[in-house]
């Protein structure tokens, strides 16, 4: 049940195909702490109702007349920083997640996710600024690996040292194991990776795994022998 003093978020949908919207305004309204406040069919369209009114989170297609999403992404972050956006498409090439999130997509889910996850990645976003699952990992570790980039997570400060066992923590959260599979391969406790992760994040300025993920690419910390 919600409480008196939850927050409620607020949500535009954005997207050319009606049925898709009023499905997902229907599955999200069961949801006491989440309330559609706004529709649009296209990019242009919707860039026109943020004049008026500014929800907390966006879910925006990326394929659309007139206006695709991909074109409005980068012109909501310029007009409009603090909304968050969730790119919805019915692909899932890496290299279109990547593109989207160096653009400064908050998430991106394929748009045949469930509604548990759709409205998962909406209180993600909304509180921790980031929504990530293994497609996005992936495609940050596969198409980043020999690039350099600017990380949307934070900037990373060009005199970050990591020691030894710091990179080795950092490279098996890059394979995706959990804390518990880490400290066992480093004989460490639990609590003590924790530790090491939030070290991580300080020193280089990430504020989620995904962001540790971004530097150890840009770093190119992955393919170093130590």
């Amino acid at each position: 049940m919600k409480q008196d003093n939850e927050e409620v978020i607020n949500v535009m949908i954005v997207d050319d195909h009606a049925l898709f919207r009023a499905g997902v305004k229907t599955a999200l309204s069961s949801k006491k702490d989440i309330k559609v406040i706004a529709e649009a069919d296209n990019g242009q369209h919707m860039l026109h109702m943020l004049k008026a009114i500014q929800p907390d989170v966006i879910l925006l297609d990326i394929q659309m007349p007139i206006m695709d999403g991909i074109t409005a992404l980068p012109e909501v972050k310029k007009l409009y920083p603090n909304i968050k956006i969730i790119m919805l498409t019915l692909l899932d090439d890496q290299s279109v997640v990547t593109k989207l999130m160096e653009l400064g997509a908050n998430s991106f889910l394929v748009k045949v996710s469930d509604a548990e996850i759709i409205y998962e990645a909406i209180k993600v976003c909304h509180q921790q600024e980031f929504y990530f699952n293994s497609l996005t990992n992936k495609a940050l570790l596969n198409n980043l690996r020999h690039k350099t980039v600017v990380s949307p997570f934070g900037q990373v400060a060009d005199d970050t040292r990591l020691n030894d066992k710091e990179i080795t923590v950092l490279r098996l959260m890059c394979e995706e194991k959990s804390t518990r599979e880490i400290a066992e391969a480093v004989d460490l406790s639990p609590r003590t990776i924790e530790s090491i992760r939030d070290r991580l994040k300080a020193k280089t300025g990430s504020k989620s795994t995904a962001g540790l993920i971004m530097y150890a690419v840009k770093n190119k910390l992955l393919d170093q022998e130590l």
